[in-house]
């Protein structure tokens, strides 16, 4: 009987440590470690991030081997994200990941944080309820720092149809929020209080941008205006309408990304439709994937919520499939901030 390729993950590309374990492509173990200094400053410190992944990342791994139940022996190969993210943060990664390796005398494997949230639909966590997406797909990848179409014709083919032109999806949440002295992250908050509002309360400015692409500048700014105009009528504003204003901008922003779905779908002629990235976990998002798809007959694929935020079973598994083509990298590679699909 043939041996399980057992991979070791490493993510470290932000504000969250963790470490998983995969056997094959099932998934034994992921472990992640948040950090709760950020909230203060409204944002992610980068020096203060890189001290805690340097605190977080051996306690970390160690629990994924042990709650996997293996020997660190049985690893065969190391994955980490070498970029996109933080340098600082993926410094720490990085150098943990080559230096396990080492001290194990197995391969190192880079993966691309981008490819690896796609990737994470194929993660068998429950294999009664294994169902990944049948290639060729769109992906919908929307993150703080990303908002991308990616078509993907195979697990090491992708290529991205579609992006922001400016702001990212979840940057204009987290900074509308901020506007409305939300905490940080702004998402999840906007998401929690938009089920107490009415989503057609207000209208905000949706971009007219060709082709696949997307613009959240607009919107921002546009959102940032009115609050000030309605604020100088009565001060009391965004406190006596945040369940409404958050609802109605939660609507713009899925309108505005769902246009651009549709019109790839139908350009493609590609009715398997999947959603990744942090913003995947944002509730209006999830159910307007579930409409979408009953009235243009997808086949849709919503990441578990685990999944959604930045996590090392996707870096496990992407790393799995490049063990697959023995796509090894040099221990010698260093990170970088900057890196497309």
């Amino acid at each position: 009987m043939k041996s399980p390729v057992i991979i070791l993950g490493i993510e470290s590309s932000c504000d969250d440590t963790s470490a998983a374990i995969l056997s094959d492509r099932l998934l034994l173990s992921n472990v992640i470690a948040s950090q709760s200094v950020h909230q203060a400053y409204g944002g992610v410190v980068p020096e203060l991030a890189s001290r805690a992944h340097q605190q977080n990342i051996i306690p970390v791994v160690n629990e994924a081997i042990k709650i996997a139940g293996i020997d660190k022996t049985d690893i065969l190969a190391v994955a980490f994200t070498r970029g996109p993210g933080l340098l600082g943060s993926l410094l720490v990664g990085t150098s943990f990941a080559k230096s396990f390796a080492l001290s194990l005398g197995v391969s190192v494997i880079d993966v691309n944080h981008l490819q690896a949230h796609v990737l994470s639909h194929f993660i068998a966590d429950n294999p009664v309820e294994y169902s990944p997406p049948r290639f060729p797909f769109l992906c919908l990848l929307v993150s703080g720092g990303n908002s991308q179409i990616v078509l993907v014709e195979d697990y090491n083919k992708m290529k991205i149809v579609g992006q922001t032109i400016d702001d990212a999806a979840g940057e204009a949440f987290d900074k509308c929020a901020k506007v409305m002295n939300l905490p940080y992250p702004g998402g999840p908050f906007i998401d929690k209080l938009s089920k107490e509002g009415d989503e057609n309360s207000f209208k905000f400015a949706k971009p007219n941008i060709s082709g696949f692409d997307y613009s959240f500048s607009g919107l921002k700014t546009s959102f940032l205006y009115f609050l000030r105009d309605e604020k100088k009528k009565k001060p009391d504003f965004v406190k006596e309408n945040q369940a409404a204003l958050c609802a109605s901008l939660q609507k713009t922003i899925i309108d505005i990304l769902m246009k651009k779905l549709i019109l790839a779908s139908k350009h493609f002629k590609i009715s398997e439709m999947a959603i990744a990235g942090g913003v995947s976990a944002n509730s209006g998002l999830r159910k307007a994937m579930v409409e979408q798809g009953e009235k243009n007959r997808w086949n849709v694929y919503i990441p578990k919520l685990a999944f959604t935020t930045d996590n090392a079973a996707m870096v496990a598994m992407a790393g799995y499939f490049k063990y697959l083509d023995n796509d090894f990298c040099d221990i010698s590679l260093p990170p970088f901030a900057r890196i497309v699909i």
